[in-house]
Order: structure tokens, then C-alpha cells, then sequence
């Protein structure tokens, strides 16, 4: 079934009532970040649940609020949007305060949409004996459901409730979908490009660094095929990282590396080739996915032409030597130069790292190699080659090489290889893995070393928090 058939559900309510907390609940995950601090939540932060074989999108929102300034604003038109696409809205209250005039202007613009609306009464646990819950009729609000995210309590009823108001329908997962997370250091451009490539405007778009937090998804269709979007929070210094909720969000964003199949790496146009953009990078290659490096801003250079496009690129590839078969891609979400060339790369490497070869091909090749440049050993060791296979259930490229004395193949003649079966089977965008295995070990290709691709485990060293 398609996506947009689906029903959606937003929640909304005022800063710190427990929306947040509520969609993680119901998601039995924690997909949005959850603070004591108010105002958490910016992007409306959307995911699919399912109740009793009914599927259903729910938005948490942000908290609404007046808004103060131009940013602020965008947080609330994007609130309007969120319930003025739902069929179904939840306006949360806190059972532990009394009604607010924020908490009665909420209300009003959920019953103005005359779709159906539940009042949510959360924090019931927190409610102190003898409060007259009651008194939330007067929202003019029904039906009323009592809950504690915390304690689950309630949660069974609400979803019941909903269910009997919006229509049975569900969604077939698609495992063809391909997923590209767009990473980078804060203020690189990651939202201006994601609602560029969403053609909506569905994550915050500010100036200045740190606007996204969670890591927000978007599903558009290119070419036939379902492409996921995931804008993740900018990945700061390790020293600059702060406690808290921003310890979290680069979590979060570390963890898009690992989901994702193809992974954009943004720079600012005016201020490229940065230690940390090299550590990012090396991160998407441990984890084994593909890369794009995109330089992003590219309108806003002065004098831009051809010339400089052509002299800016041998140094970055330079900076990204270790990454060399990442193609480099220079892009403006203003003017829309090379969006779409984006997706069509995006594509094109899915299709490298799904090829398979057939055994006696490779081993054809492995032997021209071979006869081309013998292999070179190390202490006067010299080992010998006889076949390879590649691993048929490794979503990165991954070959065997099974031979004699193989732990003395030297670097060189490995990266010697590599660049052959580069060459020769167009690898551009993705990492591959050759590994070199004794023929004589215990069955018969011997054992895999790549079981499971490698992939970020949580955060390096130097991300996690000093105790």
C-alpha cells in the first residue's frame, strides 16, 4: 500500500507536556529525543506504528508557542502543517498543571480543523491526589484519555480509540528502498538540501549551527524507486560536543551511518577540507557504505566558474586520499545545480554494490593480475594466490582470496588489486573488501571475516561523554 495512504496522527500541545515522550511510547524505541528541558523537539519527527494490525503515521511536534522571531516562526507554521495533512490530532495537556492559555489556544486550533481530536491528559502519574481531572472538559475536547508515558498506563486505550476512528490500512515494508543519510558538520547546508531533495519543506531551515537535533526522514519516489531521506544533527569537534541532548543527537547521527546504504557527506563551499570532515568520512568507510562528498553552498561563491570548480577538486581529493573512488559532486540548494544528479549517483552505486560476479570471471581476472604483477611478500615470504569467490549475503562488495602464505601479501600489492577490480567492475562510490585466507583452514572457502559488515559501534572514543 502506498505511504501517503496511510493515516497520519499528529500531537501537538505546548512545550514540555510529553509529546515527545508519548510517540517514543507507542514506538516501544526512543526515535525522538526526550529532555527535561522545554522546547526539545524543532522538526516534526515522523514514524510509522501499528495497533492491533492497523498501521498508521504519527508527527510529534514541537511545543507551540508565540513566535518571537523569524526561526520560532518556521517552528510553528510547520506545526500547522503537520496537523492540517493528519486525519487524526492529539492535543496533550499536563494532568499535574493547570489549563494554560497556551494549552485553550492549542485546543482552538485543533477543533478549527474539524477533523477528529482526542484530548490527551499525560502525567497522570505525577498528578497529585485529589486533582479535579475533570476540569480539562471545559477544552471542549472529546474523548478524553488519561496516560503515563512512563508507566504505559492509558497507552492501550488511546490506541484502541484511535483505531476505531481512522480507516484499516496498512503498509508493506519495501525492501528495495534505498536509504541516504546526509552527514556533516553543523551549518553545512544537510536541511536546505533535504527539503531540496523532499521538495517540501519538512526539516527547520536556519542560519546559524545546530537547528537539527533527531534525525528526520522523509520517503520520495525517483526514477520508480523509494528513496529514504535521513537529515541528521551536525557532528561537531569531540571537545565541542555538549552534555545532554546534543551528546544524544550525534548518537543519533552515527547511527544514520549504520542505517543508511549511501551516505552524503556535506562541506560548505567556503570552508572545505576540515580534520573532522576526513573523520566523518572514515567513519562511512569502516561502516562499509556508500559515499558521495558533496560540496554544498555553491552559489554563494564569488568568481565560481569552471576553473575554479576544476582546481578545488585535486585538493579535496587529495584531503579524501584515502577515499578515492568517492565521486565529488559541487551542488546549491538555491539555485538546485546537481540536486538531482544527487539521487541519479545515489542510484548508480546502489547498483555497483548489488553486482555479483560470477566465480570463474573473477578468477579470470585474478590470474591476469597475477600474471601481470606477481604478488609481493614480506620477509622474504612470497605468497601465492590460487582463487576467490565473493560472499553472496554481504550488502558491501567482499571477496575471498584463498591461497598460501597470504598474511605476507604487502599492502601495496593489495591496494594493487583493489584498484584493478576497481577498474575493472566500476566500484566508484563504495567501499569493497578483500580478504586473504589461508586455503588449508577448516572448510571450504574458509571462514567468512565479514559475517556481519563493520558498522559504527555507538560512538568513537574521543564522541563518548568524559565521566
Amino acid at each position: 500500500m502506498n505511504s501517503k495512504k496511510l493515516p497520519i496522527v499528529a500531537i501537538v500541545g505546548r512545550a514540555n507536556v510529553g509529546k515527545s515522550s508519548l510517540f517514543n511510547a507507542i514506538l516501544e524505541r526512543r526515535e525522538a529525543i526526550v529532555a527535561k528541558e522545554a522546547g526539545t523537539t524543532r522538526d516534526s519527527i515522523t514514524a510509522k506504528a501499528s495497533w492491533r494490525g492497523q498501521d498508521f503515521w504519527m508527527v510529534d511536534t514541537a511545543g507551540m508557542k508565540d513566535a518571537e522571531d523569524e526561526f520560532e516562526f518556521t517552528i510553528q507554521e510547520q506545526i500547522l502543517q503537520a496537523t492540517d495533512s493528519a486525519e487524526v490530532i492529539w492535543v496533550l495537556v499536563e494532568a499535574d498543571v493547570p489549563i494554560t492559555e497556551e494549552d485553550r489556544r492549542v485546543a482552538k486550533m485543533a477543533l478549527k480543523s474539524r477533523k477528529p481530536v482526542f484530548l490527551v491528559v499525560n502525567k497522570v502519574d505525577k498528578a497529585r491526589k485529589g486533582t479535579d481531572l475533570d476540569a480539562f472538559q471545559r477544552l471542549g475536547i472529546k474523548p478524553i484519555i488519561h496516560t503515563s508515558s512512563t508507566q504505559r498506563r492509558g497507552i492501550a486505550e488511546l490506541l484502541d480509540t484511535l483505531i476505531d476512528n481512522i480507516p484499516k490500512a496498512t503498509l508493506a515494508e519495501d525492501n528495495q528502498r534505498l536509504r541516504i543519510a546526509l552527514l556533516g558538520r553543523p551549518n553545512v547546508g544537510k536541511s536546505y538540501l533535504f527539503n531540496t531533495l523532499a521538495k517540501k519543506q519538512q526539516a527547520i531551515v536556519a542560519d546559524f549551527a545546530g537547528t537539527t537535533r533527531d534525525v528526520n526522514r522523509t520517503t520520495v519516489r525517483f526514477q520508480g524507486r523509494e528513496i529514504e531521506l535521513m537529515d541528521t544533527a551536525g557532528i561537531r569537534r569531540p571537545g565541542k560536543i555538549g552534555v545532554g541532548i546534543e551528546h544524544f543527537s550525534v548518537i543519533r547521527s552515527l547511527a544514520a551511518i549504520e542505517q543508511a546504504d549511501i551516505c552524503l557527506l556535506l562541506m560548505d563551499a567556503s570552508e572545505l577540507s576540515t580534520q573532522l570532515d576526513q573523520k566523518i568520512a572514515g567513519m562511512i568507510k569502516e561502516a562499509g557504505k556508500g559515499l558521495i562528498i558533496v560540496v554544498s553552498k555553491w552559489d554563494a561563491v564569488e568568481g565560481k566558474d569552471a576553473y575554479t570548480r576544476d582546481a578545488l577538486a585535486p585538493q579535496i581529493a587529495a584531503t579524501f586520499d584515502f577515499t578515492p573512488w568517492a565521486p565529488l559532486i559541487f551542488t546549491s540548494s538555491v539555485t538546485g545545480q546537481n540536486v538531482t544528479k544527487i539521487f541519479e549517483l545515489a542510484m548508480e552505486i546502489d547498483q555497483r554494490r548489488a553486482q555479483r560476479i560470477p566465480t570463474r570471471e573473477l578468477n579470470t581476472w585474478l590470474h591476469e593480475v597475477i600474471d601481470r604483477h606477481p604478488p609481493a611478500g614480506l620477509k622474504g615470504h612470497n605468497p601465492k594466490l590460487n582463487y576467490m569467490v565473493q560472499e553472496d549475503d554481504n550488502p558491501i562488495p567482499a571477496f575471498k582470496i584463498f591461497g598460501s602464505q597470504t598474511k605476507f601479501v604487502h599492502w601495496s600489492y593489495r591496494r594493487y588489486m583493489e584498484r584493478s577490480l576497481r577498474e575493472r567492475y566500476n566500484y566508484e562510490g563504495t567501499p569493497i573488501q578483500l580478504w586473504f585466507i589461508e586455503k588449508h583452514e577448516h572448510h571450504k572457502h574458509g571462514n567468512s571475516p565479514t559475517k556481519e559488515p563493520r558498522k559504527p559501534s555507538g560512538m568513537p572514543k574521543e564522541y563518548k561523554k568524559k565521566k
